[in-house]
């Protein structure tokens, strides 16, 4: 791959002599691959029916080329794509805040950013995009994918998913939004007069190790006895940045984590430190805590014995390289692969928690979208999802199979009585809202959260 590199930036695709199709004696495997190229480019670009543009055709080629290693974290980014990524690293952009991956052939979302757009309208990781407004979208990139979602501030973009078992796909409409670059988030809880550190780490960009070193001495101002680092959710981001992060957490008794070559060499990576922070710390974390945050996990609990609480990572084990090819294009080529400190490799595996703790069915639940007033008679997919919702919320249903019974229509009054509604037993506009808002309290109020609340109560225990 690099060899080709150099040969875009020396023009040998281009201007080739016509006696190509000499026969070189004592040429290399490299030289073959390169005169095959060459003579595949000049034969399309001198007897194919329509006028093809060179750069699309040179694009083309580099597309199939990492595509061929069927390889789901390895991909070509033209300029366009190329400038996407960078801006997705290093600044706020438009779009609906998702970390998305291609396995098996099939989009599969990691995670939704923390208070991004994907997460408010109901995306949840494991879900399986099929198609972008109307669009199947099985034949394009990881980049093209992301092309087609993104979008202006307040548009809406359409995507149909699969979720778990479901035989039907679920449709659901992200209005895109700036999705600003902040990583970390920290508060204090306090139980019996015992005060605990709380730090979210949504992913890890740059600077986000600053973050959470400036999130810590504001905690231990308030006298904290007891650490939660949380990384739910978290698609993963910079192995500079897990380092510093694990820094006061961990000692160097230990490699944190190894980084294995294809030939099988493997460097360790230690921490810098020989001290670390004396109160305790677990860690939270679930099946969208993808890569970095897994290194992290990982590192916390193979060196120095930290609990994680929460349930089965997602199950990332290999390190990618942004290759800049020279004319603003670039690979992002998987290199290498990570060992956790005792040279586990989890790469489809994902991390186990210490204490499994498995939140309540109605954190997995979406906001209802429907274009139509649900009513009684009714059977649809949106009728299962709201007699799920009804359930978790506390009102007595006797199905959730989709079919809008009286059961389901008194509960439907009973929670637009509560809400303040006019009583209809009928779903309209303003009962979606409210059944929304509800939603989402529910979901952040911390005392709902039972993986955040068994965490209190571990370190509660062992402070």
């Amino acid at each position: 791959m690099m060899i080709i590199c150099v040969a875009l930036g020396a023009g040998l695709f281009f201007g080739v002599d016509r006696m190509w199709l000499k026969r070189v004696p004592e040429t290399t495997d490299e030289q073959v691959t390169l005169s095959k190229i060459e003579k595949a480019q000049k034969i399309i670009q001198e007897s194919y029916v329509d006028k093809v543009d060179a750069d699309k055709l040179m694009d083309g080629a580099l597309k199939g080329m990492v595509a061929a290693l069927n390889d789901p974290y390895s991909v070509y980014m033209d300029k366009d794509a190329s400038k996407q990524f960078n801006e997705s690293l290093h600044s706020s952009f438009s779009g609906i805040g998702a970390e998305i991956t291609k396995q098996d052939g099939q989009f599969v979302v990691v995670s939704p950013l923390k208070e991004s757009p994907a997460e408010k309208a109901g995306l949840k990781p494991n879900d399986v995009i099929k198609k972008v407004d109307g669009d199947e979208v099985a034949s394009l990139t990881i980049y093209e994918l992301t092309s087609k979602i993104r979008g202006p501030k307040g548009s809406r973009v359409q995507l149909n998913i699969e979720r778990g078992q479901s035989e039907k796909e679920l449709t659901v409409t992200v209005v895109r939004d700036d999705i600003p670059i902040e990583t970390v988030s920290h508060s204090v809880f306090e139980q019996d007069g015992v005060k605990t550190g709380y730090i979210e780490i949504t992913t890890f960009a740059e600077g986000t190790g600053q973050d959470v070193q400036k999130a810590l001495e504001k905690l231990e101002k308030e006298e904290i006895t007891g650490l939660i680092l949380d990384v739910r959710g978290n698609p993963g981001g910079l192995l500079s940045s897990v380092e510093e992060v694990l820094d006061p957490f961990i000692t160097d008794r230990k490699p944190f984590m190894y980084v294995e070559e294809r030939n099988g060499n493997r460097e360790p990576l230690t921490a810098k430190t020989k001290e670390k922070k004396e109160y305790p710390a677990v860690v939270l974390i679930d099946g969208g805590s993808a890569s970095a945050a897994e290194i992290l996990a990982a590192a916390m609990r193979e060196v120095e014995g930290t609990t994680l609480i929460g349930t089965k990572t997602f199950g990332k084990g290999t390190v990618q390289q942004s290759l800049d090819l020279g004319d603003g294009s670039q690979m992002k080529l998987t290199v290498s692969k990570w060992l956790t400190p005792d040279k586990r490799w989890i790469h489809k595996k994902g991390i186990e928690p210490t204490i499994e703790v498995v939140q309540p069915d109605i954190f997995s639940l979406s906001p209802l979208q429907s274009a139509v007033i649900l009513k009684k008679g009714m059977n649809d997919e949106r009728i299962a999802s709201l007699q799920r919702l009804l359930e978790g919320l506390g009102y007595e249903i006797d199905r959730k199979d989709g079919y809008f019974n009286t059961k389901t229509e008194e509960a439907v009054m009973k929670f637009q009585k509560t809400a303040g509604l006019k009583e209809t037993g009928e779903v309209n506009t303003s009962t979606l809202k409210k059944l929304e808002e509800t939603l989402t309290a529910y979901q952040e109020n911390a005392n709902h959260d039972h993986q955040l609340q068994s965490a209190l109560d571990f370190l509660g225990k062992n402070q």
